[in-house]
């Protein structure tokens, strides 16, 4: 699957709450950014690492990482999903109480 995500001006935040798919690997391309960040959120939900991004970078979320992200202004995200599974409602969520 393929998707297209803008924000408008005052949104931030993506793919909240952070969740993993346990069969599909999902990737997230960056893009007018400008001179924002994003703070991509990835790894095992007990022990996440961030990840700063700028401007055409991309993020790479296999299937054990949860994914979210949250940036410094206004900006737009392409994201992939590959995997066996390409049912989108497929996901395990990761509760943010539990994210460390």
């Amino acid at each position: 699957m393929l998707g297209f995500t803008e924000f408008e001006l005052g949104s931030i935040w993506n793919t909240m709450p952070p969740h993993t798919h346990s069969r599909r690997t999902e990737i997230y391309l960056y893009f007018d950014l400008g001179e924002n960040i994003a703070m991509h959120c990835r790894g095992e939900p007990q022990a996440t690492r961030h990840l700063v991004v700028r401007d055409r970078e991309a993020v790479l979320s296999p299937a054990w990482s949860v994914h979210c992200g949250v940036g410094t202004g206004a900006y737009r995200f392409v994201w992939a999903i590959g995997g066996d599974n390409q049912v989108f409602a497929d996901m395990d969520p990761a509760p943010i109480a539990t994210l460390r």
